[in-house]
């Protein structure tokens, strides 16, 4: 051989580094469309559905919209409640026995959908007929444009119920009702978990955790530094004991940094350092890929591409 035919390890090695890349690229957008769609999926059919189905009920109850047309009578005829099918074959075995001949079939159809039309009953049974034609009247393909109701009730109530919880009143019934939760056997193992994790993503930045500022300690041993959220002071104790000021610091774990160790340093054995909780949060998560732009080595900047190119270096 020559020495210009290409090298099958060379080949293999541009596919891992090419594909690699790839995943690095796509996978972020896919994974993030991939939640958006699985979360609205949940919302959809466990809370938007439920709610759409209470609209349309509370609509036929307290108002006489929408009316029902014969055929919405017609199909309601067919598929009685028990209750309201044993009132009409009464009534049907009457006439039968009053109009004899003369009651036929056409008759019969005709009696029982002006019996249903007086009927309370009957009526709203014919209504919610017509109200489940009229909801799905309007649509894109397969998704009826009226389910974006159930989205938007939804979005209302957790408004208002934050609203409420925020006040000094609601933040009273939300601890009791926290109380009794926390009473319930098996719940009381999971629910703290699930509320830390909710907390960490949903409540506000000044609430999380009273973060104050980002420091760098040397943990868990000397030589090994670690990225730490200061909470505050430390016990009056361990104070006196150390000999000098100190501060709690909460060490977050990798790649779940709602989770990790909380420990109390000197405050001269901490480095201050200039990046945000939020930039903090990111380096802990990504597994210190994701390193904050003000701290990143020249000639050593590690973007996502960068990252999904960790293995390119490797023979």
């Amino acid at each position: 051989m020559d020495g210009t035919q290409p090298h099958p390890k060379k080949h293999r090695s541009n596919f891992n580094r090419f594909f690699v890349r790839g995943l690095g690229i796509v996978l972020p957008t896919v994974l993030t469309i991939w939640l958006v769609v699985l979360a609205y999926g949940f919302v959809d059919s466990r809370i938007a559905t439920p709610i759409n189905a209470g609209v349309r009920t509370l609509a036929i109850h307290v108002s006489s919209w929408p009316k029902a047309s014969e055929q919405d009578y017609a199909e309601a005829s067919r598929n009685l409640p028990p209750a309201l099918q044993t009132r009409w074959d009464v009534l049907d075995d009457d006439l039968r026995r009053a109009r004899g001949d003369a009651y036929t079939r056409a008759v019969q159809a005709n009696e029982m959908r002006n019996w249903l039309a007086q009927d309370p009953e009957g009526e709203r049974l014919a209504r919610r007929l017509a109200m489940r034609r009229l909801w799905g009247s309007v649509s894109i393909g397969n998704w009826q444009v009226l389910d974006l109701i159930g989205l938007v009730v939804a979005i209302v109530l957790i408004y208002i119920a934050g609203l409420l919880l925020g006040s000094f009143i609601g933040r009273r019934f939300y601890h009791r009702g926290e109380e009794l939760i926390n009473r319930v056997p098996l719940v009381r193992r999971v629910y703290p978990a699930m509320k830390q994790i909710t907390d960490f993503f949903f409540n506000d930045k000044t609430d999380r955790a009273q973060f104050s500022r980002v420091v760098a300690v040397e943990y868990p041993r000397k030589g090994l530094w670690s990225v730490g959220l200061v909470t505050g002071t430390t016990m009056r104790l361990i104070q006196e004991r150390a000999g000098s000021e100190c501060l709690t610091v909460f060490v977050p774990s990798s790649p779940t940094p709602f989770t990790g160790y909380v420990i109390t340093v000197p405050i001269h054995d901490t480095i201050d350092l200039p990046i945000s909780i939020e930039d903090a949060l990111k380096f802990a998560v990504s597994g210190g890929v994701l390193v904050p732009p003000n701290q990143q080595i020249k000639g050593h900047s590690r973007s996502g591409e960068d990252a999904a190119l960790i293995g390119e270096k490797t023979p």
